[in-house]
């Protein structure tokens, strides 16, 4: 405002908002997390996701695990979320509150509570096994994930073979890669297999090809009734590919379903999946998606690529959106930048130095140990470009909105049912998006609040006879508006659609979009 007159910002062009201005920053160190050594728990394994596909990378040596997600797998079918009852209820809690009853009202307010949300499911592992792994040297171990391409990297030495391993997910093409390699001719043998905890089965369509398929349960906890009796869930398939080296190495099929290779120079993974989901207003039941052919058409369409040509796409795809911001931070003590201690840049320097070997590596469990004693400002930058990470990795335009996990889960059970928590989780997920510059990301959650927007209404004319929408503090797949079964000092909370209505407002105060959204 100039002189009491209001003057007009206009929309930032993809000009204005992609300007590359920063040089290599010499004293900052690589975007990589790393380790000396394999996995112990899930919350040691690597992550990485293209927004629909997730994988949990343990880099084990004599076998390695590879967990699997795909984020429209979850428990369930669309209901009728209203309670006609509810008005009733809410009348009675409103005159114990007026009366001044206040524990009364709690307590008359459980009559408001309703089903359980919904359970996100796993989509299964990859299990390999490796030969000759008891001589592998401990100390020649190396493990990282490098942030500045996404990409997951295992490396070990056995006698005087190095094996690597390179995983990514990739957004362009849909599809999980994993790239095995030995330094010396003929020296990569393994054997591969597909496993869920969910109902599956599994089978080899030829030599160098597994398909497993299966269900998520019907309902949250599956019954103990007939099979015909239980609603029919989600359909998923899982296609595992496998591409070898020319003129080295053999595939071939064992009895137990699996894929052995022997003598190969290096091996390409391809992981594929898809489901019968087809929004949370169609019944899986009336669903026509054979997720089965559509996981086959998606391997097909990238079976003649090279794995140099997939990384490209990959690379190309992520950087666009992890380079928009660069972040510097200095010791406190540090005087010769003058009085500046904190610089955010528009652009990432596309590259970032390599640590060889693990000679020079400070696992990054280390530094986290003594950072309470040493002021280590790159470990700041380490978690910050974490985050955008992890956004990046679980939220893309197109896939489902970022659950509780963001895309990652193990267990058929999860934690607070790895699903979306409207009264603050869900939220913070996208707190980054637009600060960090991932606008891009936000795509999900604003088509989950369009969907809740729609069962939500229905929810406010029955439940509370009034006009408008509402969301409740948990919700699913499906859209779940009304309140959770459960304890009414988090269940009766009728916030989540108008909390998540300021990220909408946060759109447009970024962005000046009027039309989009």
């Amino acid at each position: 405002m100039e002189d009491g007159s209001w003057v007009l910002v206009t929309r930032p062009t993809d000009r204005d908002m992609w300007n590359p201005t920063s040089t290599y920053l010499e004293d900052s160190k690589p975007l990589k997390i790393t380790s000396t050594g394999p996995a112990k728990y899930w919350t040691d394994a690597i992550p990485i996701g293209n927004g629909r596909l997730g994988a949990m990378v343990w880099g084990g040596v004599s076998s390695e695990l590879i967990q699997l997600n795909e984020d429209t797998l979850w428990t369930g079918t669309p209901i009728d979320y209203t309670n006609p009852d509810a008005p009733e209820a809410l009348a009675e809690v409103r005159n114990l509150v007026d009366s001044g009853e206040f524990a009364e009202a709690s307590d008359a307010a459980a009559k408001l509570s309703g089903t359980n949300a919904n359970v996100y499911q796993l989509l299964g592992d990859i299990k390999l096994e490796f030969d000759d792994y008891l001589m592998c040297a401990e100390e020649t171990y190396y493990r990282e994930l490098d942030l500045d391409t996404a990409t997951a990297r295992v490396k070990y030495s056995v006698g005087d073979v190095e094996f690597t391993r390179e995983h990514f997910a990739s957004y362009p093409d849909q599809v999980i890669v994993t790239k095995i390699a030995g330094s010396k001719e003929g020296s990569v043998s393994f054997t591969v297999s597909l496993d869920s905890k969910l109902d599956h089965h599994c089978y080899i369509t030829d030599e160098s090809q597994i398909v497993m398929e299966g269900r998520c349960p019907g309902k949250r906890i599956p019954p103990k009734v007939k099979a015909n009796d239980d609603p029919k869930g989600i359909l998923f398939a899982a296609v595992l590919g496998l591409q070898i080296s020319d003129g080295a190495g053999l595939m071939s099929v064992l009895d137990d379903g699996k894929l052995k290779v022997e003598g190969a120079n290096w091996v390409v993974l391809h992981m594929v999946a898809s489901s019968s989901f087809e929004g949370p207003f169609t019944k899986p039941s009336e669903s026509e998606k054979d997720p089965a052919s559509v996981s086959l058409r998606a391997l097909k369409s990238i079976k003649n690529q090279s794995y140099s040509e997939l990384y490209s796409r990959h690379l190309d795809d992520y950087q666009n959106l992890f380079h928009r911001v660069s972040l510097q931070l200095c010791k406190g003590s540090d005087r010769n930048i003058g009085d500046r201690s904190l610089e955010i840049k528009n652009l990432m320097p596309s590259g970032n130095r390599c640590v060889e070997g693990n000679k020079d590596v400070v696992p990054t469990v280390d530094r986290i140990r003594s950072f309470q004693s040493d002021e280590d400002p790159s470990l700041v930058e380490l978690l910050f470009q974490f985050g955008r990470y992890l956004l990046i990795s679980s939220s893309r335009p197109g896939t489902q909105v970022a659950n509780l996990q963001g895309i990652w889960n193990k267990d058929l059970e999860p934690k607070w049912d790895s699903a979306p928590h409207l009264n603050i989780n869900l939220e913070m997920n996208y707190w980054p998006s637009l600060p960090c510059n991932l606008s891009e990301c936000q795509e999900p959650l604003f088509e989950f609040i369009k969907s809740l927007s729609i069962n939500g209404c229905k929810t406010a004319q029955v439940n509370y006879k009034t006009s408008g929408w509402v969301v409740h503090h948990k919700s699913d797949i499906w859209a779940k508006p009304s309140a959770d079964k459960g304890e009414v000092v988090w269940a009766i909370w009728p916030m989540g659609g108008a909390w998540l209505c300021t990220h909408l407002w946060e759109h447009y105060s970024y962005t000046m979009d009027e039309v989009r959204y």
